[in-house]
């Protein structure tokens, strides 16, 4: 896709006659925006990138310097590259790539720049590992951030982002295709941003062009609308800090930013009161993002009730709710501990409360 002094097979020098990656390179500068670079560390034509260096030796060290040079190339010519994530590394490690010697070059030709962790698992740094890490893709300490791919994991330490695709299959534009729809996908983001915490969560979210290069109209439309949905709640995503302070799983996300607790609704109720547990902070003022409105409430102990709200979800998307508290927001333990964690006998003495027998009078028989 770019014109490479270390072959022939590309854009430039056949058909196209054109440098793809310069053209587009120039447009995203020219908005404004940051470059990032995709490079698959298979080229499909070369078989000594599968044989490998046991079976063809000679033919690998060469498959390997073409494509350290290839990176190397695209990290020279094409001015600040502020992302570069690579792809592709089955069946190879590390070690036989040499990720972590190609790496240092790239951070002396690039120093600011984020690599993710598609490097190959490396036996000489991480010794033995359970799958025996040979055709593992994912680094455990190689690149800048975790990727993984059609989930959302936090990774406790780097950063990360997920990797989803705006249709319900393929990373590329195939025919029959079906799309997901804007609410889901904006609950794609917004579980990013919720799972962020301390390391930060981002969403990447793929759509493939058309045959003659225009955006899916499909995809025009949701992203349109989960922009307008942000132009409105933005603050409740961008910059926050992860959430999920208190129990919420029946009503929503939540993020955290400042001393703002954020109440994005996934599942409006109709009804016009909303309780809200577990929340030990004060609370100053509560406001339905979405339309301005400020909320009565009322904070007693643990337990925050939030007053006014409409009948009909201001919004088709998510309403938001944000929450101001006195310092940042924090929990008790029940929000600390959720079920299935933390320490058991909480939940024996909320239950030795409720009965101590399977029967009715509590008596035993």
């Amino acid at each position: 896709m770019w014109d490479s002094a270390f072959t022939d097979y590309s854009s430039a020098k056949q058909a196209p006659q054109r440098d793809f990656v310069r053209e587009y390179v120039e447009a995203f500068r020219k908005a404004g925006l940051r470059i990032g670079l995709y490079y698959s560390w298979i080229d499909w034509r070369l078989p000594a990138y599968f044989d490998g260096p046991a079976k063809d030796p000679e033919g690998w060290e060469k498959t390997r310097d073409y494509l350290h040079n290839q990176v190397k190339e695209l990290l020279s010519n094409y001015g600040r590259i502020d992302h570069f994530f690579f792809d592709g590394v089955w069946p190879r490690n590390a070690d036989e790539l040499r990720s972590v010697e190609l790496v240092e070059e790239m951070r002396r030709l690039q120093p600011d720049i984020l690599v993710n962790n598609r490097l190959g698992y490396s036996m000489e740094r991480q010794g033995y590992r359970a799958d025996g890490g040979a055709g593992a893709g994912d680094s455990d300490t190689l690149g800048d951030f975790g990727t993984p791919e059609h989930l959302i994991e936090t990774d406790r330490t780097r950063l990360w982002e997920s990797c989803q695709v705006s249709t319900w299959r393929l990373w590329s534009h195939v025919i029959g295709e079906r799309w997901r729809p804007a609410d889901v996908l904006l609950d794609l983001l917004c579980e990013c941003a919720e799972k962020g915490g301390e390391h930060g969560g981002n969403l990447l979210l793929n759509c493939g062009p058309t045959a003659d290069g225009q955006l899916p109209p499909e995809f025009v439309e949701r992203a349109l609308e989960i922009g307008r949905w942000l132009d409105v709640h933005g603050e409740a995503v961008y910059g926050s800090d992860g959430g999920s302070v208190t129990e919420f799983v029946t009503r929503g996300r939540q993020t955290v930013s400042g001393n703002h607790l954020y109440l994005i609704i996934r599942f409006w109720d109709g009804r016009p009161q909303m309780r809200l547990a577990d929340l030990t902070t004060p609370v100053k003022s509560v406001t339905l993002l979405t339309t301005g409105q400020k909320l009565r409430f009322e904070q007693t102990g643990g337990e925050l009730v939030i007053d006014g709200l409409p009948a009909e979800a201001p919004t088709r998307l998510f309403p938001v709710i944000r929450v101001e508290c006195e310092g940042r927001p924090a929990a008790n333990q029940w929000g600390r501990e959720r079920l299935w964690e933390g320490d058991p006998s909480r939940v024996a003495e909320w239950a030795r409360r409720r009965g101590t027998s399977v029967f009715a009078d509590g008596r035993e028989r």
